[in-house]
């Protein structure tokens, strides 16, 4: 009697969509580790980048480098491209793919500095032949391309994935997932020195997706969401300053200020077009208290709108607040002030219309002569009245002041 053992193969499979930066970095390693401390055969990691943070990206090749688990990174799905810090963690990889209709390349550096300090050109120079080099390394490591990864740092070369075939930038092109492990089962990959055959056909796919946690956080790192929540902040903090007790609107704001500040900490913030805003928004309530009917809020849409477009001190796409969306903002921002915020100041000064304030200012006349007392019909109602000065029976009056149910009342002026 012969027994046989059957033992399952288990791939784990990840995916990652979006900037590369401190959360997503996070995710990579992690996955890369958990991934080395079950030794799964293989981690494939589907990918579509615009790019990202370099320390981010270094965190993630140095995990994909140092794996004794065969990496397999994958361009997917149709469409997608991996540019930048994208081309760095795809040519790391033991076995790179890509989906038909994707591209790869652009990986040109772009000086991204916090606090809106402007990097001199030596400096650009330096980071760019960093770049390139560790392209170079890598590149070489893999046994892929050198030529074409130091052209993509230094000219932003960007290639089909047919082209990036042919030039042997990757291994193979395939529709999907499945496909892909059927294609790779039987390779043979480098790990550290030692050679590993795959085998992946008919393997347990066990996908590990970004948690609920990872997913808010990196979208916080959107310069988009970043913004809105900044102004969604302001809002609600001026709101609870106007009318306190409400606190709803006050707790919103002070979340929504802590998550754009958090949000700030990872994209590159000129403090000089964040000082903008609030001068902008400044101008926008002073406008609203004191009406200056068109100075105060031309500059506060003025000082909001540039301020705005300083905000993210950097010439990457990806990285920049949208144009609309810094249009409907400043545009949202001056009619809520203007309008709301203004009538609303504008209610609290008007004059009363009822009670013993809102008689005085009225005009009647007088029914009686008036020296000390007498009596005056104001509004359709007789009333006592007195005065300062000697006023003639027949004659306009007007309500200067109001004790209890007695008028003090003056001579209209012609």
């Amino acid at each position: 009697m012969s027994i046989i053992l059957l033992f399952s193969v288990t791939v784990y499979l990840g995916h990652f969509n979006g900037i590369v930066g401190p959360v997503s970095s996070r995710y990579l390693v992690n996955l890369i580790e958990r991934a080395n401390r079950e030794n799964v055969e293989a981690l494939v990691i589907t990918i579509d980048t615009p790019g990202g943070f370099d320390q981010a990206m270094r965190d993630i090749v140095k995990a994909e480098l140092n794996s004794k688990v065969p990496i397999v990174v994958y361009v997917y799905p149709d469409g997608a491209r991996d540019a930048s810090a994208g081309v760095f963690i795809t040519l790391a990889a033991h076995i790179a793919a890509m989906c038909p209709g994707t591209n790869i390349g652009a990986a040109h550096p772009v000086a991204v500095s916090p606090g809106g300090e402007k990097v001199d050109e030596t400096m650009k120079k330096k980071m760019e032949n960093d770049a390139a080099a560790y392209l170079k390394a890598i590149a070489k490591k893999r046994g892929r391309n050198v030529k074409w990864a130091e052209d993509a740092v230094r000219k932003s070369v960007s290639i089909t994935a047919d082209e990036a075939l042919r030039q042997g930038v990757i291994d193979l092109i395939v529709g999907d997932v499945e496909e892909l492990l059927n294609k790779i089962d039987g390779w043979e990959v480098d790990i550290n020195g030692e050679k590993k055959t795959l085998k992946t056909k008919d393997a347990d796919v066990v996908e590990i997706p970004m948690s609920f946690r990872e997913i808010f956080l990196s979208r916080l790192a959107n310069p988009n969401i970043a913004y809105i929540l900044l102004i969604i902040g302001f809002y609600g903090l001026i709101f609870e300053i106007t009318h306190p007790g409400a606190i709803v609107p006050g707790a919103i704001g002070a979340l929504s200020l802590i998550l754009a500040f958090f949000s700030f900490q990872t994209l590159p913030i000129n403090y000089a077009g964040l000082a903008l805003i609030i001068l902008g928004i400044v101008m926008f309530i002073l406008e609203a208290l004191t009406p200056t009917y068109g100075p105060l809020t031309i500059g506060g849409i003025v000082s909001m709108f540039i301020g705005s477009m300083m905000l993210i001190n950097t010439d990457v796409s990806f990285l920049k607040i949208s144009l609309p969306v810094i249009i409907a903002a400043v545009a949202t921002t001056a009619a809520f002030f203007v309008f709301a915020f203004g009538m609303a100041f504008r209610a609290m000064r008007r004059k009363p219309t009822t009670g013993d304030k809102g008689m005085i200012g009225l005009e009647g006349t007088a029914t009686t002569n008036i020296e000390k007392t007498g009596k005056v019909f104001i509004r359709g109602e007789y009333w006592n009245a007195y005065s300062d000065e000697k006023i003639e029976k027949g004659s306009e009056v007007v309500v200067v002041d109001v004790k209890g149910l007695k008028l003090k009342v003056k001579r209209k002026e012609e």
